[in-house]
């Protein structure tokens, strides 16, 4: 009887594993949990408790993976070949690219592969041999028609009712699983947000490939991935045996690690993840240095080089040859750094209390009188000098760490550009030029119409009118203007763009062209405006507004994170305030200009929350003369003129701030109870009603960049905003015995470790090897 009883369970489990797409009947009984239990030697079914279940929602491992909300957008939903198009499109564009390459073709190649092994996943499920299944009247003619070529997946017709084989099942999810290992290999955030879109089969499919064949590496990476665990629970849910395995079959696979690294970060294991991030560093750049003596990143470019010649000077992607996945840039380097800045910057934040609880030995003055007449105990001051050096060795901790989170944060920074467009005057002496080269243009024009010559359409010239090529571009036509006696009208040439990496902007001295920020104005630069107007002032300038005269840097979805951790770092190694302003400032100068506008949704970003709550916490310690909301608002589009708004009353402003309050709150994470949710309605609405009560941020009303949009942030505190906060209060401006003391200081002045010397301490600083 036990044994029959034993095999009615097994298949009661296998049957419950068969529905994994309906998971609030998976979820019904845990086997794990007490009720679902049975006593020994009862013959009962468990029964479920009346009292309302503590288990956790069972969701998908890679739905707790960090930073997926910054990832959004609608790249998720375009058709996989207008998503190739707008990446070659910006990959020609002029630098700096609107979206970086390395990250654009990435998820081009995560949307194709996903798309595929969704493709081969429901076809495997449905037992299809074709996705389209379009049943026709001669299905069964033809060479490749008949009904034995339709049960092996091949010809162009069959009927549904051809059913695939248990072989041919797994050899497609087999497939399948191959694609999806390539997509979390490229990136794991953004195949994470993919996979979350796409169909349900896919959560399945690795676990039924690993039940065939358990040594499946590809198979045991997706489902990491996808395996189903509690809710919120990752790191007391998941064993890092199966990547362990996975990395001692393939060890030189630098992915696997940052994996690894990644889920450790959610253990809090903060050193093993930094040597996984370490060694996977040095694997990435040993293969990009083989790749390099290949076909690599620069005969990419002198490919697209050669090829602006032969199209006119524009590098047009459809006129040339497709890369393949091996040619294209990888943005495997930045995602490892960032990783590795944030486990530094992490353990740094994690020895800030036992630095400052752990200082020298406080003495209460009413009993200093007391104390000096008794003996010290030898125990107590052991302890006490004890604590006193631990104190010193994570006081020197916290800026180790720090210096090397900031050294990571500048290396991600390295792959992005900046460009601070063309300045006023040079815009404006251009666009003088370009109008009095039009008008001598027309004015030759006109002079040759006068002798006979008919009007042609504007970007047309003359031509034999019996050939098919009568009308003619302009561009194309130069040869014939000079023969025909009409010189060619010079125009004069468009300035030339400054572009600098984004980490120059953050060294000792900054490029000389950059315009002071911030302004009396938020507005991007623009040209100037005109005493004479012109009939090319509307188009032209706008198109030449668009054209390189503003500010613009290469978007990531990852890069306001960035740039905000930039300046946590820098208050943990004590820059002056005078310099942290600098880099402040420079901060908000690029975070108003992120905009991932078609491709991403705004992203959030956990950094600027906590910076945001330090500065407040500290009391503008480094003299902000505007709120960080103000600084960092984004400026609008440019070639837009302001707009009028549309007056409310004053409740409805009250309301409209409260229903968006509620609508934040209720899609933020950090929101668990009613408690929190309370607490971050209440900061939202007090956050709203600061920026609408502040002159200063009153902002223009015409179209704006979408990249960040305000109060959309985290505004409940967090530990690591609060640590930071109570050092910059608390924390001595140097170590004591670490032998590098100031001299000499002025009076009235915080001696700084800035500058010259703080980048020379960062570059002492070694990679772990």
């Amino acid at each position: 009887m036990t044994k029959k009883k034993s095999q009615t369970s097994q298949k009661v489990d296998v049957g419950s594993d068969s529905k994994a797409d309906q998971p609030l009947h998976s979820t019904t009984i845990d086997s794990s949990s007490p009720a679902a239990l049975s006593t020994p030697g009862s013959s009962q079914t468990p029964k479920i408790p009346d009292s309302p279940s503590t288990s956790a929602l069972i969701i998908c491992r890679n739905k707790h993976w960090r930073y997926i909300s910054s990832f959004h957008g609608p790249w998720l939903q375009l058709p996989p070949e207008v998503l190739e198009s707008l990446a070659y499109s910006n990959y020609a564009l002029p630098n700096p690219r609107p979206i970086n390459p390395a990250v654009f073709f990435d998820l081009v190649r995560v949307r194709q592969y996903v798309e595929e092994a969704t493709d081969l996943a429901v076809r495997a499920t449905n037992g299809t041999a074709s996705s389209s299944m379009r049943v026709s009247s001669h299905s069964g003619n033809g060479m490749l028609g008949g009904g034995g070529a339709a049960a092996l997946g091949l010809g162009f017709g069959g009927a549904s009712h051809t059913k695939l084989s248990r072989e041919r099942r797994h050899r497609m999810r087999e497939l399948a699983t191959q694609k999806l290992s390539q997509a979390y290999h490229l990136d794991e955030i953004a195949a994470s947000v993919a996979t979350m879109q796409s169909a349900s089969s896919l959560e399945e499919v690795a676990k039924l490939v690993l039940q065939r064949n358990p040594n499946d590496s590809d198979a045991k990476y997706v489902h990491f991935f996808h395996e189903k665990i509690p809710s919120r629970m990752l790191a007391e849910s998941t064993s890092l045996e199966p990547l362990n395995e996975i990395i001692r079959n393939r060890p030189t696979d630098s992915a696997i690690l940052r994996t690894r690294a990644v889920t450790r970060i959610f253990k809090n294991e903060f050193a093993a993840a930094a040597e996984d991030l370490t060694e996977a560093l040095a694997l990435s750049r040993y293969a990009a240095a083989q790749h390099k003596t290949g076909r690599g990143r620069m005969e990419l470019s002198n490919v697209l080089g050669g090829a602006e010649k032969k199209t006119g000077g524009s590098r047009d992607w459809l006129h040339n040859e497709k890369t393949v996945d091996g040619d294209q840039p990888s943005s495997l380097e930045p995602q490892l750094l960032f990783h590795r800045a944030g486990v530094y910057l992490a353990l740094a934040c994690q020895n800030i209390n036992i630095s400052l609880d752990n200082t020298e030995p406080r003495v209460n003055p009413s009993q200093d009188c007391a104390s000096n007449d008794q003996h010290i105990d030898l125990a107590k001051s052991q302890s006490s000098s004890l604590a006193q050096a631990q104190g010193l060795e994570a006081r020197k901790s916290v800026k180790t760490y720090a210096k090397r989170a900031l050294r990571d944060f500048l290396g991600f920074l390295a792959f992005f550009e900046y460009s601070p467009g063309i300045p006023a005057d040079v815009a404006e002496e251009y666009m003088r030029q370009f109008d009095a080269a039009a008008s001598s243009g027309k004015k030759q024009n006109a002079a040759f119409s006068s002798h006979g010559l008919p009007k042609v359409p504007n970007g047309f010239t003359h031509n034999n009118a019996a050939s098919p090529t009568a009308l003619i571009p302009y561009e194309q036509a130069g040869s014939n203007r000079q023969s025909n006696g009409i010189p060619p009208p010079s125009h004069p040439q468009l300035p030339s763009v400054k572009v600098y990496p984004i980490s120059d902007l953050f060294a000792p001295s900054q490029p000389a062209d950059l315009k002071p920020y911030p302004a009396a104005s938020r507005e991007l630069v623009k040209v100037g405006p005109r005493q004479k107007s012109s009939p090319l002032d509307g188009p032209l300038r706008q198109a030449f507004a668009l054209a390189g005269c503003n500010e613009t840097l290469s978007y990531h979805p990852l890069l306001t994170e960035v740039l905000h951790s930039l300046l946590l770092c820098h208050s943990l190694v004590q820059t002056s305030p005078k310099e942290h302003l600098r880099h402040a400032h420079m901060v908000a100068r690029l975070a108003r200009l992120c905009d991932g506008y078609p491709i991403f949704l705004a992203a959030r970003s956990p950094s600027r929350a906590d910076w945001m709550e330090v500065v407040r916490r500290a009391d503008n310690w480094i003299g902000l003369e505007q709120t960080w909301e103000s600084l960092c608002a984004p400026a609008p589009l440019p070639g837009n003129s302001e707009q009028t708004q549309k007056q409310r009353t004053p409740a409805q402003d009250r309301e409209r701030r409260r229903q968006q309050a509620i609508e934040d709150s209720l899609a933020d994470e950090n929101v668990h109870d009613e408690a929190t949710f309370q607490a971050a309605v209440a900061a939202r609405e007090r956050l709203a009603e600061e920026l609408t009560s502040d002159p200063s941020q009153q902002t223009s009303t015409g179209p704006r960049r979408w990249a960040q949009a305000d109060g959309k942030e985290y505004p409940i505190t967090t530990e690591r905003a609060a640590a930071i906060a109570r050092w910059v209060k608390e924390a001595p401006l140097t170590v004591s015995g670490s032998g590098k003391s100031k001299r000499g200081a002025k009076k009235g002045k915080t001696p700084t470790q800035a500058g010259e010397a703080h980048l020379e301490s960062m570059q002492n600083v070694k990679l772990e090897q």
